[in-house]
């Protein structure tokens, strides 16, 4: 597991472009075989990936959580981004498809992952937090019938929003939020920008209740996303390859301009879960 310390917007000013990268951008999440993972002191986010090809790969806390096992002061939220793959909790199988999504509440102890077809492996994206009570382990589909153990995103939990004369035409599928999977504190979810559009998050805003994660996926060998982040009068930029996720802190923007369109996977993390605390830039105050 690697360690990335809290840094100071004071700090982040001064920072050169690799030293920028170093602090924010993770890379190589998604290595076959290998549970990939990020320890963050910002709000202690734990940011991974687990590719299993040929293996049944198996979470362990490792020794930096001083833990019995993973969950066991944590919660967690998983979306599959690769092809079909099986998560297990506890001796219970959940078939996890492309682009469906796991909550696994604090205090489940044995959990795997696994691929249904080693030529097309599953991709878990995994964003965990500390938790205080557990809440129901679920699974979370953005579309289907509801059933025993399985939550469906509901309508009002996918927005469509922008335009295309903006180039942000987009559409948020909201996974781990409160009224529809129940978390300590995790929130998560994927917005997906229609072909034409490449602006996220536009106009920008911060949330000094909570930080966030973004993984950005889908997008072409040849192509990029330009993430932007830093306080509002003080922006600075990382160029973000297919894949590639960056570590947002609380006190800065986070948007992003694509060289196409492309999709993004939020996690949020903090005090406060309303969605819509947010403190609006305006676009004429960006610098």
């Amino acid at each position: 597991m690697e360690l990335r310390t809290a840094v100071s917007p004071k700090d982040v000013k001064h920072y050169t472009t690799d030293r920028l990268r170093e602090e924010f951008l993770i890379q190589n999440l998604f290595t076959p075989d290998e549970i990939k993972l990020i320890y963050s002191h910002i709000d202690r986010i734990i940011t991974g990936a687990a590719t299993p090809v040929n293996k049944v790969l198996k979470l362990t806390a490792g020794d930096e959580l001083r833990a019995e096992y993973f969950l066991q002061r944590r919660e967690m939220g998983v979306i599959n981004i690769g092809g079909d793959g099986m998560i297990t909790i506890d001796g219970k199988e959940y078939k996890v498809a492309h682009k469906q999504g796991m909550y696994i509440g604090k205090g489940a102890k044995d959990i795997t992952f696994a691929s249904k077809n080693p030529e097309q492996p599953a991709k878990f994206y995994l964003n965990s937090a500390p938790a205080h009570m557990t809440y129901p382990t679920v699974l979370i589909k953005p579309e289907g019938t509801p059933e025993d153990g399985v939550v469906i995103v509901k309508d009002e939990n996918k927005v469509e929003l922008g335009s295309l004369e903006e180039a942000n035409h987009r559409t948020i599928c909201k996974y781990i939020l409160p009224g529809q999977v129940e978390s300590c504190q995790l929130e998560m979810g994927m917005t997906k920008l229609e072909p034409g559009s490449v602006w996220n998050t536009m106009p920008c805003h911060t949330h000094d209740r909570r930080m966030e994660v973004y993984l950005y996926f889908d997008i072409p060998e040849d192509a990029f996303v330009m993430h932007f982040m830093g306080e509002p009068t003080e922006t600075r930029h990382i160029v973000m390859r297919n894949e590639e996720a960056v570590i947002s802190p609380s006190w800065s923007i986070h948007s992003g301009c694509g060289s196409q369109a492309y999709t993004f996977i939020w996690g949020m993390v903090g005090e406060n879960q309303d969605f819509d605390d947010m403190d609006g830039i305006e676009n004429q105050e960006l610098k």
